[in-house]
């Protein structure tokens, strides 16, 4: 089993930061992709940016300049460093991985439970 614990979310204003964190464990052998989605309310989930093992990486338009994403692979853990923040930035923010367990032959989706950001003065 694969365990996706995410961390560093919480209340921040307008313009303000939040670095958010996301280790993996469990039965791990190799982890492709890792990436942060977020889902507000009402809407669906969307990607907001996600990094190859090789430190590759993509995000969405909406915070492109804003939003930082790196993974410190030896941790197994992935980060989005979040500045500028907006409400509309509000939102459960979910990770996910691609992870080859090491008890099974091929690659799963592994998603955390979330964690909530708001951005509200």
């Amino acid at each position: 089993q694969v365990q996706l614990v995410e961390s560093g979310g919480g209340l921040v204003q307008p313009g303000g930061s939040l670095r958010l964190s996301c280790a993996a464990s469990g039965s791990i052998f190799r982890i492709s992709t890792m990436g942060w989605y977020r889902q507000a309310p009402g809407k669906q989930r969307e990607l907001v940016a996600a990094i190859t093992s090789g430190g590759s990486t993509n995000s969405a338009d909406s915070v492109k300049g804003r939003f930082t994403i790196s993974r410190d692979n030896a941790k197994n853990t992935v980060y989005l460093q979040m500045a500028s923040l907006k409400p509309e930035d509000t939102a459960i923010y979910y990770c996910h991985a691609v992870v080859l367990s090491a008890t099974a032959r091929l690659f799963g989706d592994y998603w955390g439970q979330g964690t909530q950001v708001t951005v509200s003065s």
